[in-house]
């Protein structure tokens, strides 16, 4: 057999052997992601059947303004937007169990674009859309053209890459955040939310957002899903709030993080949304409702100490998770993985990966 031959025969026996190895690790990994019963999909949810909203009543305390973009295109693009789902339905129960009224606004009022990933999805997100008063009024919303700041608590900007277009320049957004500095009341953002915030000034012409501690959807988030993202938005978020003047605060990507400077309360992502409501209601002065923490928010908590303390600190806190029969969402610790292997974190993602297994195995025992 000639060199070249031989050469071919190994290459091509190399290349099934890796194959078949990426297939078996593919087949293997697959099996510690949680497969959800039909019978109990979170599809079917209800909000009268989640004791954290249907039980213990608060009396009204008041009124938040939820705003969210208008936009459905991201510039010239072509590719589709809009406010993402998870950070609105999210905050409107944890503000409706604490005793406030929600209202919902855009630019143009009338329906918005929204965003809804199944991957995300939870019990709340699910009865958000069964819920009737509720898909009334996100069908319907208010233009910001017509509110009355005074009638609000607080207002809450969501997020979604929409708001990138028509958040930073619109003038009633700019009127509605000047009142509720002047009013010292309560300003939230998430995500891409905190784009309503980047170029506002104040009376004295200063800039709302100088010395602040401030966060948002970052720039290697952005850059990781979207390489062209300073050719796609007008600017990158991060940028645009460090020119503003802000303080800005980064956290672990993909991970919660909230920032906190009086009555301003911004949060890095989608993740960060549970924190970032319960802050500004502890702003307001009250104590929030006690509520079960989701299983997402201990993968969170699992992948952060992770992160923060290592491997061997976040195998005894699986373990105590389990022992607790505290919910822990594993996909979230897969997708991670995932995330770490596309960085060449290769170290990083086999050990994403082990403590994935484990906690099957545990939740499995």
């Amino acid at each position: 057999m000639s060199r070249f031959k031989k050469i071919l025969k190994w290459s091509i026996v190399s290349i099934l052997t890796l194959a078949l190895a990426l297939f078996t690790f593919g087949y293997w990994f697959m099996s510690l992601i949680p497969k959800i019963d039909a019978d109990q999909h979170p599809s079917k949810a209800v909000a009268a059947s989640i004791p954290y909203i249907s039980e213990n009543i608060i009396p009204n305390r008041g009124r938040i303004l939820a705003v969210v973009t208008s936009t459905d295109i991201m510039g010239a693009s072509g590719k589709k937007t809009g406010y993402e789902l998870t950070e609105l339905s999210r905050p409107y129960y944890v503000f409706t169990a604490n005793g406030f009224e929600v209202d919902i606004a855009s630019p143009q009022g009338g329906k918005p674009p929204v965003i809804i990933d199944d991957e995300d999805m939870g019990i709340y997100d699910y009865a958000f859309l069964n819920d009737e008063d509720a898909q009334t009024k996100v069908s319907n919303t208010l233009s910001l053209s017509e509110v009355d700041p005074n009638l609000y608590q607080a207002v809450y900007f969501v997020g979604g890459k929409g708001a990138m277009y028509d958040f930073p320049d619109n003038p009633d957004i700019q009127r509605i955040v000047k009142d509720h500095h002047k009013s010292s009341k309560v300003i939230g953002a998430v995500c891409h939310g905190p784009a309503a915030l980047v170029n506002e000034t104040l009376n004295d012409g200063s800039k709302l957002l100088q010395g602040k501690s401030v966060s948002s959807f970052t720039n290697r988030e952005e850059l990781f899903l979207i390489p062209d993202a300073e050719a796609i938005f007008p600017f990158l978020l991060e940028d645009e709030l460090v020119n503003s003047g802000a303080n800005f605060i980064e956290g672990e990507m993909y991970l919660q993080n909230v920032a906190h400077d009086g009555n301003l309360v911004t949060g890095q992502n989608p993740w960060s949304t549970w924190k970032l409501v319960e802050t500004m209601i502890t702003q307001m002065g009250y104590t929030p409702k006690e509520r079960v923490i989701t299983g997402e928010e201990n993968a969170i908590h699992v992948i952060s100490n992770f992160h923060e303390k290592g491997y061997s600190s976040t195998k005894t806190m699986i373990s105590e998770m389990v022992d607790s029969q505290m919910k822990m969402n594993r996909t979230l610790i897969g997708m991670h993985s995932i995330v770490a292997a596309m960085q060449w974190k290769i170290g990083t993602s086999f050990q994403l990966v082990s403590l994935l297994h484990y906690a099957k195995k545990k939740q499995s025992s």
